[in-house]
């Protein structure tokens, strides 16, 4: 058995599924952008370096800045896809775990990135309306749809 009939095993037998809600996404995502904008003066990563200084502060102001104008429970504008919100956070997460390493100061500090990181990535991916977990709804306009292939679920236009 290889190392993919495995993952694929894995996948089909243990369904993962999003299971946290929006409502208490929009919370995290609030404290989370807080605790990432505080992350240098809490954390004491001030002096370590510039990079270890001005990305979780970024990252945080742009989480903000995208928890603001997100059209979910919390979100005060409800112009930004939920969705799309997700996929930043997962890339986003990304980007932060490995920014220590990217930038060389992992000899000092990178516990608070990879923690945070980490937090944010696992948010992007099992948050309920996550496009990473959930299958994408396919709409086509009326007169279109000829046929439902019933042996794979796909639709023949």
């Amino acid at each position: 058995m290889s190392f993919w009939d495995i993952i694929s095993y894995t996948r089909y037998r243990f369904k993962m599924r999003p299971f946290v809600p929006t409502a208490v996404y929009g919370v995290l995502n609030y404290l989370l952008s807080f605790t990432l904008i505080a992350s240098p003066w809490l954390f004491g990563l001030v002096n370590v370096s510039s990079a270890a200084l001005f990305i979780p502060i970024y990252i945080g102001w742009l989480q903000f800045i995208m928890a603001v104008f997100v059209d979910n429970e919390t979100g005060f504008v409800k112009k930004f896809p939920m969705q799309i919100h997700l996929v930043i956070d997962v890339l986003m997460g990304f980007f932060l775990m490995v920014s220590p390493w990217l930038y060389t100061f992992s000899d000092r500090a990178f516990w608070p990135e990879l923690l945070l990181g980490g937090l944010l990535f696992c948010l992007g991916i099992f948050t309920k309306k996550s496009p990473f977990l959930t299958r994408p709804h396919h709409s086509v306009p009326e007169g279109q749809l000829t046929t439902t292939d019933s042996t794979d679920g796909r639709l023949s236009i």
